[in-house]
């Protein structure tokens, strides 16, 4: 049966997937996007007009009580994925961080604990920091090696405390690396696809040791809605992961391969995190997934850096005027 969803943070990399795959099996969808001056939808652009005219676009705020009042009414589940993600800037910006990530979250369980609706939120494997033992499980203890990561793991606490105290109907997504078509250009992928698309003789990147457990957009977007539909993942941190690990220096090597052998690789200083900040190694254990939603992911590291590659030579104003989301 279709449902009533509201999807917040829908203009961005995995909110525009989400919304595509909620409109394709019939769902009625509301997407929340960051208002804008030119009432701009981010991502959801790149999805097909005949699906897209089938949304409903609210332009708004997460840190405004009355804006998610407004999303949340009358839906059976609500989707919340509206955040601030970069981990540099967060750095230089805590405070927004705060307000969009914990505040932001807060909103929505607010909203839940009268509505009575389902929330399926994103969590992220920065929380654990440099791993104390791999695979994770979702038992490793939260080490919050920056302003992002730590508002993140507090957004996470306060679904966890509302459900216990407030008895909501929320279910914690925890995908690790997400990757794929619409990803922001600064994200490690995109950048280095970008790079090795214009041309450059030699890659210049930060720090090539980190590893990191890689999943591919469609597969995030098929966790999301295995947990909104099961009731085994309510009250709980879920993991998503493939259960492998990359390296950096790895990842660039492949894409050196699949589109400009030859090319070299640099560090720039500029690019490495603080020291103390940089996470080393994440890998997922995604046992509780497989057992308790039977999910499983599908695309292969190979296979999902081609569709990246494809649809970053197909949008080259994507990542070459400076438009990320």
């Amino acid at each position: 049966m279709s449902k009533m969803v509201t999807v917040t943070g829908a203009g961005g990399f995995i909110g525009s997937h989400l919304v595509e795959a909620l409109l394709k099996r019939g769902d009625a969808v509301t997407g929340l996007v960051q208002y804008n001056s030119r009432r701009d939808v981010g991502n959801l652009r790149f999805i097909p007009e005949d699906l897209r005219k089938l949304l409903t676009i609210h332009h708004g705020d997460i840190r405004d009580p009355e804006c998610v009042r407004s999303i949340c009414e009358d839906k059976d589940v609500v989707f919340h994925l509206a955040a601030l993600i970069g981990i540099p800037y967060s750095y230089e910006a805590p405070r927004a961080y705060v307000e969009t990530n914990i505040t932001g979250t807060m909103n929505v369980l607010e909203r839940a604990h009268w509505g009575g609706f389902k929330v399926v939120t994103t969590s992220t494997s920065e929380v654990y920091g440099t791993a104390l033992f791999t695979p994770i499980t979702e038992h490793h203890p939260i080490q919050a090696q920056s302003p992002y990561s730590a508002t993140k793991a507090a957004a996470d606490l306060l679904c966890e405390a509302y459900h216990k105290s407030f008895d909501v109907n929320v279910a914690v997504v925890r995908p690790f690396n997400t990757y794929g078509p619409r990803q922001s250009a600064r994200a490690v992928i995109p950048t280095i696809i970008g790079q090795l698309l214009s041309g450059v003789e030699e890659l210049e990147l930060g720090s090539l040791w980190p590893t990191r457990d890689m999943l591919f957009v469609e597969d995030t977007v098929a966790a999301f809605i295995a947990a909104s539909e099961s009731e085994a993942a309510v009250g709980r941190v879920t993991h998503f992961g493939t259960g492998t690990a990359i390296s950096v220096g790895e990842l660039a090597k492949m894409l050196i391969n699949l589109i400009a052998q030859g090319t070299g690789i640099a560090q720039d200083a500029e690019r490495v995190r603080p020291k103390g900040s940089e996470v080393g190694e994440l890998i997922c254990d995604a046992t509780v997934a497989k057992d308790l939603l039977g999910w499983t992911p599908k695309t292969d590291i190979v296979d999902g850096l081609k569709q990246t590659i494809r649809f970053m030579q197909d949008h080259r104003e994507f990542w070459t005027t400076g438009y990320t989301t």
